[in-house]
């Protein structure tokens, strides 16, 4: 993957140049939100920060315990440099004294002040932040790192950059898909009845460590009864039983990268009637979703197609802010497929389609999928969970 993260800074380095930052151009760009990291050379060590340089270097400076000695492999024209190295990066002096503040009144050791400083010493006259990433203080380290040097806002670029995913990612987030059908499958196969929501989420994030991911892409939910259709709930105490809701929601991480599935089951040998009028009426606005997906569709228009669906049954209010949203190195990307949402859909772009209604008292439904944007020459949205969608009883 090297040369795909070369590549994907040289587009950055590229796009800088030609739209430059937020508040005027800049000659070097520093990179501090993680999943931009990740994403630009392949490492994912806590607390690292990426700086292109004004010379056309390219350079990962890592806090203490997280250099190039921690066995990773350094990318091909990537600069390592390490905060573990005595007398500092580059042979700058320490910053500040042992366990204090350091001098310009960020913590020592913090990769960004470190690389605020080498871009100085570069030649650098402005440097682009992620201010949406900074918090005030650390932004006011870097300037006294720097003082020569113009602090303008990078905004979302990489983000922007990030959304229409190369077939690698794509890859990815298919082994992350196959991983959580997986651990959703053997689920189904044992007994529930009896057990508490908290112990079916433990169970399900260990068989997804069991299948190879990395952990799970966000923490997992599993609602009975009551509870079944709440949106983000947090599993309790509260023990499955018979003729309830179970709504589960769950998803792998896998090199980084995250897809999401929420699926309902009925507890007993058969569901009453008003479950499953109301799992059809779900299913049936997630199904007009995933069918309105494709490059050049407006992303409003992907909700407008599950939010009518519910709204001519009675259930409009309770989809909420969004049918769904991009999913990559973080769940909850860029796009929004919201009412609001500006901007249309590209292809190769990994969403979620994931309505829900929730009746108070009673319980609910969820369904959710990872979907790729393709066009309809190359077969349409392509599914990556693909763990029945049929109301089974369990």
């Amino acid at each position: 993957m090297s040369e795909v993260h070369v590549s994907r800074r040289a587009r950055l380095r590229d796009r800088c140049a030609a739209s430059t930052a937020h508040d005027g151009p800049a000659d070097a760009v520093l990179i501090s939100r993680p999943a931009n990291v990740r994403y630009l050379t392949g490492r994912a060590a806590p607390g690292s920060v990426l700086l292109l340089g004004p010379d056309g270097q390219d350079t990962l400076v890592s806090t203490p315990g997280q250099g190039p000695g921690n066995g990773a492999h350094p990318a091909d024209d990537l600069k390592e440099v390490s905060l573990d190295v005595p007398g500092g990066p580059l042979g700058a002096p320490p910053v500040g004294g042992p366990g204090d503040a350091d001098a310009q009144g960020g913590p020592r050791g913090d990769a960004a002040v470190v690389a605020a400083s080498l871009a100085e010493r570069g030649g650098a006259r402005a440097l682009a932040v992620e201010e949406h990433h900074l918090t005030v203080a650390r932004h006011r380290a870097l300037t006294a790192a720097a003082p020569s040097v113009h602090l303008a806002d990078l905004g979302l670029v990489v983000e922007q950059q990030r959304v229409v995913k190369d077939e690698e990612e794509i890859s990815a987030l298919r082994v992350a898909a196959e991983i959580t059908d997986q651990a959703l499958g053997e689920l189904l196969e044992s007994i529930l009845v009896g057990r508490t929501e908290r112990h079916l989420a433990l169970e399900l994030e260990r068989r997804l460590i069991d299948h190879g991911a990395e952990g799970a892409a966000f923490p997992t939910s599993v609602a009975t009864g009551p509870n079944s259709g709440l949106p983000g709930h947090r599993p309790t105490d509260r023990r499955v039983e018979e003729g309830d809701f179970l709504s589960v929601r769950l998803g792998a991480r896998y090199r980084g990268y995250r897809c999401q599935i929420g699926r309902t089951f009925v507890i007993g040998t058969a569901p009453d009637a008003w479950q499953i009028e109301l799992y059809d009426v779900v299913f049936a606005a997630q199904r007009a979703a995933r069918e309105s997906l494709g490059p050049g569709t407006e992303c409003r228009e992907v909700d407008r197609a599950a939010r009518q669906v519910l709204g001519a049954a009675g259930h409009g209010a309770a989809l909420g802010e969004a049918t769904g949203h991009g999913v990559g190195l973080e769940i909850g990307e860029d796009p929004r497929l919201s009412p609001a949402a500006v901007g249309k859909l590209d292809a190769r772009v990994p969403v979620t389609v994931e309505p829900g209604v929730h009746l108070p008292g009673r319980g609910g439904v969820r369904i959710d999928d990872t979907l790729v944007v393709r066009p309809q020459a190359d077969g349409g949205p392509e599914l990556l969970t693909i763990t029945t969608k049929e109301l089974l009883a369990l």
